[in-house]
């Protein structure tokens, strides 16, 4: 495909992740404006806190100054006027990343990934650069260089890093190819180093991330009363009440990390000086935020048996990337009786690094303030989580990986054989009686007609002669019918 088409494809993509963005928190909002306050919609109002919200979503701090007639009315303090608000809603991040990862790959399958990211990228800076102009306002105000460059980045990264993962397991040509030929040839297991350890830490990451998922959904059912009871305790009409549920649905990717970091060991905080973790919880008064119920108020120790779910997760990583490499170095016919110990060190320990970093990244983007004084630490923490991580899948893919094999399983028998080949070669001949062949059974009748004539036994090509059967009855001048083989080539008519 001509690149000019690419980058236009390309520039169509990111256009389409910002616009959706945008409009996806700005339809609520007119809609709160029209239904709620009457009248028509105020765009300078309703524009600014569209943009605000959406750049919280894509992982930008919001610094949130609130104006000296509604701390009158509301009657807040006025140390509470000024915080930051950086506990972004993952939802909205979720979707940029995944759009641009498909920008991406497309661009890859085009033949031009690298016209195609560059170019969707800098729409997207652009575009990101006009809303943060155009919907500055003095409530919530973000930072310039954060407002264009931490959107771009998470934007680009992901169509960079989906490009490069399709450039390496779909091109044919180019130089992503040339370089996945070269380390692939690479001899003793070393060429599918980078491909288990990219599937192997997939794997984690996405098996942690629906971990996770599946212990926030358990403990928001299982607290669906007190949920219930906090939205009642709200006092909000219908409509408030909807704003309020779609808000908390921006959050639930956000929930699912929380639910990974609980899973882990480590916990999570909602608020200063509080822990959630399965080893026990101290939260003290919780915020009265519905999503907030499925907090539980204590937990028990039996709750640590969940850490095994990521070592498991690890001895899946490492069951395939073991399988693998048994494969492989079995098609490549190498005479050991063990498949490589360096490449199976090495991809233990890159995974177990990778999903660290990856679990950090994730903990990173679930965490941040939620508002002034108690509320300015949410979320899990980075380190914490990273080690336990870490460790964790380090523990289950090294099980799996590198645990001994015995000396049968795994040998190559030789050139162009296989382990099936050899036990079929090596195993030996059945015990008993063999069929006769056809000839063996006429040249035994001739033996005996001639016997019972009296005359010589006739001996076969290799000069054996053949006994002849006892006699019961007197000799008999019937003519016998000998079995014949069929001469070469005849068919025996049974097509």
């Amino acid at each position: 495909m001509h690149r000019l088409i690419v980058a236009l494809l390309a520039s169509v993509d990111a256009v389409i992740a910002a616009a959706v963005g945008l409009a996806v928190t700005l339809a609520p909002l007119t809609l709160l404006w029209v239904f709620g306050f009457g009248g028509g919609a105020d765009w300078g109002v309703l524009w600014p806190s569209a943009v605000s919200v959406w750049q919280l979503g894509n992982l930008v701090p919001l610094g949130i100054t609130l104006p000296p007639d509604y701390l009158a009315a509301t009657g807040i303090d006025a140390g509470a006027a000024s915080f930051v608000l950086s506990l972004a809603p993952l939802a909205f991040a979720g979707f940029t990343v995944i759009f641009a990862a498909r920008s991406g790959a497309r661009a890859s399958h085009a033949d031009a990934w690298l016209t195609g990211v560059l170019s969707s990228s800098a729409v997207f800076a652009i575009l990101t650069a006009g809303a943060a102009l155009t919907g500055a306002n003095d409530v919530a105000r973000a930072e310039p260089w954060q407002a264009i460059l931490v959107p771009t980045l998470l934007f680009a990264v992901p169509a960079f890093a989906a490009a490069v993962v399709t450039e390496w397991s779909e091109a044919g040509s180019g130089s992503i190819a040339r370089l996945r030929d070269r380390i692939e040839a690479a001899p003793h297991g070393w060429g599918d180093v980078p491909a288990l350890v990219a599937r192997g830490t997939a794997v984690v990451v996405v098996g942690l991330v629906g971990v996770g998922a599946a212990v926030a959904a358990v403990a928001l059912f299982s607290r669906a009363g007190q949920i219930v009871a906090l939205f009642q305790a709200g006092d909000v009409d219908p409509l408030g009440a909807i704003v309020i549920t779609l808000a908390q649905l921006a959050y639930v990717p956000t929930l699912a990390v929380w639910g990974m970091s609980f899973v882990a060991g480590p916990g999570f905080a909602v608020g200063t000086g509080t822990s959630v973790s399965p080893a026990g919880t101290q939260v003290g008064v919780v915020p009265g935020l519905p999503a907030l119920g499925a907090v539980p108020e204590s937990t028990t120790s039996w709750l640590l048996l969940l850490a095994l779910l990521p070592v498991a997760l690890g001895a899946l990583a490492g069951w395939i990337a073991r399988s693998r490499l048994l494969h492989a170095h079995l098609d490549d016919h190498v005479h050991a009786p063990e498949d490589p110990i360096a490449a199976r060190l090495v991809v233990t320990a890159a995974i177990a690094l990778l999903s660290g970093g990856a679990a950090a990244l994730l903990a990173w983007t679930a965490s941040g303030s939620l508002g002034p004084g108690r509320l300015a630490e949410f979320g899990p923490e980075v380190g914490p989580v990273a080690l336990a991580i870490g460790l964790e899948v380090l523990l289950g893919a090294a099980i799996l990986l590198l645990s001994p094999r015995s000396a049968g399983r795994g040998r190559s028998t030789g050139h162009g054989s296989t382990p099936a080949a050899a036990v079929a070669e090596e195993a030996p001949a059945e015990d008993g009686p063999h069929p006769e062949p056809p000839e063996a059974a006429a040249f035994a009748a001739v033996a005996a007609f001639t016997a019972r004539r009296g005359g010589a036994v006739p001996k076969d090509d290799a000069g054996r002669q053949h006994p002849s059967p006892p006699v019961t009855s007197e000799a008999t001048t019937e003519p016998i019918d000998l079995p014949r083989s069929a001469p070469p080539g005849a068919r025996d008519g049974s097509d």
